[in-house]
């Protein structure tokens, strides 16, 4: 059985830029605030009347024309959001149709919170490994906007819109491209991560939405710990799964959440900062969209053989980490 490797990237970001000055005139914050807190300095906004799957559309699109594949040759595709275009259908079928892949390309939404890309590719990996499909496109993508409080100085200065999309297929050669996954759920995080209303346990009433709970809850501090804590030990756990050192690694690439967060986890691990992937300070929290769209920023660093750890922590609370050599 050969391993999913990652054939391509593509990601995409909207044009208008919030920055922190702009936003200290929405709401009662500054740039020192937001920047000493956690590290960024701007975020994407999708200002247009439309959903997550524009993204989604624009980033598939240009993976399809970056890595030459064919619209018939894409067999499935797993789309990672938690703004989701309606309940229902799915937005991977939105993506599907409007990117012309209904021949032959299956495909569903998942929903992972911050966590969904490695919870997907693990999924992708699986397939592929087991035979099933050959080409599978991972898409991730997330209107963070829609469901920020732009008056709440807590949480929306952390969160930006923005999509990635990441083609796999099966390796060439034998100990190469993704090789482990360590995953945990633990529902007691239920209340410090939510978005309150609006599903069946609570649904939309006039009462929701003159309380404000359509919009993410987050308890910050309970958060970040858990984070911190989560995101550390399951990277500590695949690197001793797979004797891996922090020597042996070449690159780390934590889910975008904080800069704070990122590098309390990298300092913990004791993984120098140099092999450590960010780009939170340019585009934000872009949850389940932040890896993926992180590694197609920096995908010009990548070597085959580079032994890369990818990790993640969202709602649920769900977090893990995975290992890949990239081929």
């Amino acid at each position: 059985m050969l391993n999913a490797k990652i054939t391509g990237l593509a990601s995409y970001l909207p044009d208008y830029i919030l920055d922190n000055d702009e936003l200290s005139r929405m709401v009662d914050t500054n740039d020192e605030w937001i920047t000493t807190r956690v590290g960024i300095k701007e975020r994407r906004m999708l200002k247009m009347d439309v959903g997550s799957s524009y993204m989604g559309i624009q980033a598939v699109n240009k993976l399809l024309e970056e890595t030459g594949t064919g619209k018939d040759e894409v067999d499935a595709m797993i789309c990672v959001t938690s703004n989701p275009d309606y309940r229902f259908p799915s937005t991977a079928s939105v993506i599907i149709h409007e990117c012309g892949l209904e021949k032959n390309c299956y495909g569903y939404d998942i929903q992972a919170a911050c966590a969904g890309f490695i919870v997907a590719a693990h999924i992708a990996n699986g397939y592929i490994r087991a035979g099933l499909h050959k080409k599978v496109i991972v898409v991730c993508t997330e209107k963070m906007s829609s469901m920020v409080n732009y008056a709440d100085r807590a949480t929306c200065p952390l969160f930006g819109d923005g999509a990635a999309a990441v083609l796999m297929e099966p390796c060439a050669e034998e100990g190469y491209g993704f090789i482990d996954g360590v995953f945990h759920v633990d529902g007691s995080g239920l209340h410090n991560l939510i978005y309150k209303a609006g599903g069946s346990a609570k649904p939309t009433t006039a009462d929701t939405v003159a309380a404000g709970e359509h919009f993410l809850y987050q308890e910050g501090r309970a958060v970040y710990r858990h984070a911190v804590i989560d995101m550390y030990t399951a990277s500590k756990d695949i690197m001793q799964r797979n004797g891996l050192t922090v020597d042996d690694l070449t690159w780390f690439v934590p889910h975008q959440a904080n800069l704070r967060i990122i590098e309390a986890v990298g300092d913990r691990l004791k993984i120098d900062r140099d092999k450590v992937l960010v780009n939170i300070q340019k585009v934000g929290n872009t949850s389940g969209a932040s890896i993926p769209l992180c590694m197609d920023w920096h995908k010009d660093k990548f070597k085959k053989g580079d032994k890369i750890v990818l990790t993640a922590f969202g709602a649920g609370f769900t977090w893990g980490s995975m290992y890949l050599v990239w081929e």
